[in-house]
């Protein structure tokens, strides 16, 4: 049997106000444990996502001011269940808290956070996180829950036993917060020395070690909430379960077009009336032009589509927060298995109806390398929020919205689920394919921690909303912007006897011309060609490249951009156009993230020339059926 090792005692080092680095603080603990909600308690705003060097398993990074002039490194690392690394995600926290992270220093502290409500499951990681011999504090999270669940624990004796100060609290709630300010603030020390600890490989010692502490704090477990083994009943029922799921998800798409649509108009009308003051106070010339139908004409048909996109957002995190999502996953884990992928691949895909460049970086979760190489090539194929704008327009302008079921689904509505499902369905036959062929492998068990449901707390949300505006204006400000002058720029050269040129005879137009031999089978113009160019680097700014190509034109406007769509393409090409961006991989910066994690060119290539091949063969197909059908 390994022998176990003992920690001696230690205390929290005051902070310093010297000229040395600011003290790092790592944030661990297994998933679902509410890790993030306390990060995002102590950083508020003052947060970045980044990658760790040389990886691009994702890191959040914050700031935390406690004292006058002193500041502390928050950093919030992969959930784990121990320090034996399996997934790739798990050796990035191992590697950062064994100082072996590149680029990142070695924590000086850490908080361990663990679900109170779970602390059987959960206690066991922090044998080896004491073992490590850093000041720690463990942060037994969800105390509300504990409570109103009949459940208890003896905090003072778990912090006596393990030789580290325990904190009883609710991050959700604030209860408890000040304990761990007062920690990073070094005005907690530890009780005494600790009894001896398993090593860190020992995890069936580690169980037994961590069984005894809880005896030893008189832990009770507590009982499951009635309303979850109630909902559960039919959440996870196998028949009632999808059709639930297909109902939240109709209810979803329905509401983004109801919901979104006053506050749609509302920033419109501010974008056109900015953009007709702008060019009332600016003197006649090149710099208004390129403000008024460069800028202002291409980025501004982007920011319409803000309100519809944090919409989403905000369903999406209600039920994740809410513990649906993991129903979700279990209830998918039968569908994946049908095409030899596992449960854990739901999560990336699901994460990729945001961006497929997160959800490429979630695939660190699954163990089997088959399996995920083949998630990350089907994730692009899922709808992410950069095709809602593309979709959003083209629907409005060329569907009228009538009643389908009542007013809980409309046209709209209808269209863009079927969007999603053609997008999904791709994801899934692809998978097929990989599954029964080069990639095949034998499948591996799914296991997931179920959380109780929850109520989404405002200031979870409302701070995952914040992210994801200031994600999208950053873009609409850097890449669409950028896309935006260039265009404006080929647009007007070269130049005829000083004067620019008609757009169809500019660099732009030559551009646009170039591909329309290709594109016109699809239905498509020297326009729309423009705009599949210009793509290429993020899917939605095809939309401020039309905004910017029609603005030149004089149509300022997001109707007017729907009328010359109305113009420039007939019902079939408009159809086209939507299965075109459903299956191509229109994002350069997806195309850099599978290089990276794939190890080299031949599956991107792969990728983005089997994607290509498909949207242009999907797109002349709708085109001529629906063609035919309105013949």
């Amino acid at each position: 049997m390994t022998r176990p090792v003992v920690l001696p005692a230690l205390e929290v080092p005051p902070p310093s106000a010297g000229p040395s680095r600011a003290r790092v603080v790592a944030v661990v603990g297994p998933p679902n444990s509410g890790k993030s909600t306390l990060f995002n308690r102590l950083t508020g705003l003052r947060q970045k996502v980044a990658n760790f060097p040389g990886v691009t398993v994702e890191q959040h990074l914050g700031k935390l001011k406690i004292e006058d002039a002193v500041e502390l490194d928050i950093i919030d690392l992969p959930g784990v269940y121990s320090l034996t690394p399996r997934s790739e995600d798990e050796q990035v926290t191992h590697d950062v808290l064994m100082g072996r992270m590149p680029g990142v220093p070695k924590p000086d502290t850490i908080l361990l956070i663990l679900d109170v409500t779970n602390l059987g499951r959960h206690l066991v990681l922090a044998a080896p996180i004491l073992a490590l011999g850093l000041p720690t504090l463990v942060v037994l999270n969800m105390a509300d829950e504990l409570e109103r669940r009949g459940g208890d624990v003896e905090a003072e004796t778990l912090a006596q036993r393990l030789g580290a100060p325990v904190a009883l609290i609710s991050a959700a709630t604030g209860e408890g917060y000040d304990t761990v300010l007062q920690f990073l603030r070094g005005r907690i020390g530890v009780p005494r020395p600790m009894e001896l600890l398993p090593t860190l490989s020992d995890l069936p010692r580690c169980r037994e070690w961590a069984a005894k502490l809880g005896e030893a704090a008189n832990y009770q477990a507590p009982a499951p909430p009635i309303w979850t083994r109630r909902l559960d009943g039919v959440f996870l029922h196998p028949v009632a379960g999808p059709l639930v799921f297909l109902v939240v998800v109709v209810a979803v798409f329905q509401t983004i077009f109801t919901a979104a649509t006053p506050l749609m108009d509302l920033v419109d009308r501010a974008v056109g009336a900015s953009g007709a003051w702008l060019g009332a106070v600016l003197p006649a010339g090149a710099l208004r032009q390129l403000l008024v139908e460069g800028v202002w004409a291409g980025v501004g048909s982007v920011v319409v589509f803000l309100p519809q996109i944090l919409l989403l957002f905000l369903f999406i995190g209600i039920l994740e927060d809410s513990g649906y999502l993991a129903r979700a996953a279990l209830i998918a884990d039968r569908t994946m298995a049908k095409v030899g992928l596992q449960g854990k691949s739901f999560i990336p895909l699901l994460s990729a109806y945001a961006c497929a460049v997160p959800a490429i970086l979630a695939t660190r979760t699954i163990e089997n390398k088959r399996d995920r190489i083949a998630t990350i090539l089907i994730a692009p194929f899922m709808t992410c929020s950069a095709r809602l704008p593309v979709y959003t327009l083209i629907i409005a302008a060329f569907l009228p919205e009538k009643p389908l079921v009542g007013p809980f689904l409309g046209t709209r509505a209808a269209a863009l689920l079927g969007l999603y499902l053609l997008g999904f369905l791709a994801a899934v036959g692809t998978a097929r394919v990989l599954k029964s062929s080069v990639l095949q492998s034998e499948r591996t068990p799914f296991v997931l921690e179920m959380p109780p449901y929850r109520r989404p707390t405002l200031r979870g949300l409302g701070l995952r909303l914040l992210d994801r505006a200031k994600v999208f204006l950053q873009r609409a400000g850097t890449v669409i912007l950028g896309m935006s002058i260039a265009l404006w720029v080929l647009a007007h050269v070269p130049l005829k006897d000083g004067a620019a040129p008609q757009i169809a005879e500019s660099f732009a137009g030559t551009i646009g011309r170039v591909v329309e031999p290709v594109i016109a089978p699809l239905g498509f113009n020297w326009k729309i060609g423009i705009g599949l160019v210009s793509s290429l680097a993020a899917r939605e700014v095809i939309v401020g490249t039309l905004g910017t190509i029609y603005g030149i034109e004089g149509d300022e406007t997001g109707k007017s951009l729907q009328e010359a769509l109305r113009h420039d393409l007939t019902p079939a090409g408009a159809v086209a156009l939507l299965v075109f961006f459903a299956f191509a991989m229109q994002c350069m910066s997806t195309i850099a993230v599978v290089r990276r994690e794939t190890g080299g060119w031949t599956w991107p290539i792969v990728q983005f020339t089997y994607m290509g091949v498909l949207a242009w063969v999907g797109a002349f197909v709708a085109f001529r059926v629906v063609t035919a059908f309105l013949a």
